[in-house]
């Protein structure tokens, strides 16, 4: 299969299958989704979601944020992966946005990523689910996904898989996919032990049919 016509078929059933994908963490607005993000890398949605309440109450605002110190926000998130670091970072993202940003979050890579705690994923998610953009954000999810299906050819990098996807995924589609891919890896594509009978991506898919040709294969041996 071309590679075109695999993005054409895997897209159109995503299309049809999964009309709505979105995060999975909780936010009610920018600001705060900022901060979830920090949050999750290397940690789980469900996880960030069960700390983020009692965070945001106590942190409404990039000032409120800014006007503590990363002690007391350590006590907040101290069930995360790396608090310590993340609870800096969250503290420096906040006086950050309000001495250079007034207290808004910027819609632009640059300056995202600027912000202590942003690389260039968390940007992409900045941009792709507050402001719409056509930004590909690739998580381990993204990475793992794209290059079983095919979506990739030997990405070896982040960046590689975001160049390829973004070269043939529709712009208008490019916020969106980037839900597909996570939510799909998350629940069916999964690292260990990818759900492969269950997916209905899977005639479309290098690592199931190169798969199921070696089983096929493996089959005829012992039948013979």
């Amino acid at each position: 299969m071309r590679k075109k016509e695999r993005y054409e078929k895997v897209l159109n059933w995503f299309q049809e299958h999964v009309p709505v994908a979105e995060t999975e963490l909780h936010y009610g607005n920018p600001f705060e989704l900022l901060i979830a993000v920090i949050l999750s890398a290397q940690c789980t949605d469900k996880r960030v979601n069960l700390i983020t309440p009692k965070l945001f109450e106590a942190f409404p605002t990039p000032e409120a944020l800014a006007a503590t110190t990363p002690e007391v926000v350590f006590e907040y998130i101290r069930s995360v992966s790396y608090p310590n670091n993340k609870s800096k970072h969250l503290v420096g993202m906040a006086r950050m946005l309000v001495a250079d940003f007034n207290s808004e979050v910027p819609d632009e890579l640059e300056q995202l990523i600027k912000l202590p705690g942003v690389g260039r994923k968390t940007a992409n998610v900045i941009q792709s689910v507050v402001f719409h953009k056509a930004a590909m954000a690739v998580d381990t999810h993204v990475f793992r996904v794209s290059n079983r299906i095919g979506l990739t050819t030997n990405s070896k990098t982040p960046l590689a898989t975001e160049k390829e996807l973004m070269k043939y995924i529709p712009k208008h589609l490019v916020p969106i996919a980037h839900h597909w891919l996570i939510l799909h890896g998350r629940y069916i594509c999964q690292a260990r032990t990818p759900k492969c009978e269950e997916c209905g991506l899977k005639l479309m898919c290098n690592h199931y049919c190169r798969t199921y040709k070696v089983q096929k294969e493996a089959e005829k041996e012992v039948n013979k």
